[in-house]
């Protein structure tokens, strides 16, 4: 192996060609209750060094692999300050020149300290797509679930990578409110995306692979799991108040029960038919299995 990994190491899907490096370690937040992914202790938030990623980097350029895209691992790699991240693109552009786009996951924290400016030089540079969790435009289930953000910071975070020309690709987490909160949590994330109108939204199902009682604590243990009709009306609830210019559509998720793909609000129509049909009609459309199913 080319590369040294602390493992476990996540990547969204569409990242499956992108050469992963590792610049961070976990999670600089790490408290979200419905994520597992950075809980194991040799995941405690670390960064690496220059030296160790200009290393890394040699050992790539002196393979002969051709690279067009890298992801920058771990959760969130732009928690790094604009000095370091324009100091790993620049020692991209030196190793890999090939390399056509850079891309991290990204928290809305991150960009608070960060100019539109600052980021319109690391996208000159080569970072062209930001992965935002934003989970949720819901205050109040965001609070449930720690999340550490809310509808204004998320916003706030969005608004400044659309203007540097950055690409964003948004997720939500459908269930995340469980029965109590479902609508809210669809309708209030349907506002933030109106307003913000992002490149790529995805949906996922939130799922609890260790079990559901630390994600319980902050509902009070008042939190009540949505069955496969509840996320499918959820689905409704939140592509019927959508109104989105040109935004890539994607519930593609192994999680998800049923697949859409679509671009918004251009395929809103059909997309809905599609969901209302799983709705009252569910022999007439193909659902996921539960084996079938994954994180």
């Amino acid at each position: 192996m080319l590369l040294s990994y602390i493992e476990p190491v996540f990547r969204p899907p569409s990242e499956a060609r992108s050469l992963i490096l590792q610049v961070t370690n976990g999670c600089s937040w790490n408290n979200c209750t419905f994520c597992e992914m950075y809980t194991a202790a040799q995941k405690k938030f670390s960064v690496k060094t220059s030296e160790e990623i200009a290393q890394e980097l040699q050992k790539i350029a002196a393979s002969g692999i051709s690279v067009r895209r890298v992801f920058l691992a771990d959760g969130d790699a732009t928690t790094l300050s604009f000095r370091r991240l324009k100091e790993i693109l620049l020692l991209i552009h030196q190793y890999l020149p090939d390399v056509q786009r850079v891309s991290s996951y990204c928290l809305p924290r991150n960009l608070k300290n960060k100019t539109v400016e600052e980021l319109t030089e690391l996208e000159q540079l080569g970072l062209k797509l930001m992965y935002v969790g934003c989970e949720s435009g819901d205050d109040l289930v965001l609070g449930k679930v720690a999340k550490g953000e809310n509808y204004q910071s998320s916003l706030a975070a969005l608004t400044k990578i659309k203007q540097s020309g950055i690409k964003s690709s948004v997720m939500i987490l459908n269930g995340l409110g469980g029965q109590k909160y479902s609508e809210q949590h669809a309708v209030n994330f349907a506002l933030l995306m109106n307003e913000a109108q992002p490149e790529f939204l995805s949906t996922l199902v939130v799922s609890f692979p260790v079990g559901v009682a630390r994600f319980q604590q902050g509902f009070g243990g008042d939190f009540e799991p949505l069955q496969q009709m509840d996320l499918f009306r959820e689905m409704e609830i939140l592509l019927d108040a959508l109104v989105l210019e040109k935004t890539v559509f994607r519930s593609d998720h192994a999680s998800n029960y049923l697949v859409l793909k679509g671009t918004l609000s251009r395929d809103k129509d059909r997309l809905l038919t599609q969901v209302r049909t799983a709705i009252h009609d569910p022999g007439r459309i193909h659902l996921r299995q539960e084996w079938q199913r994954g994180l």
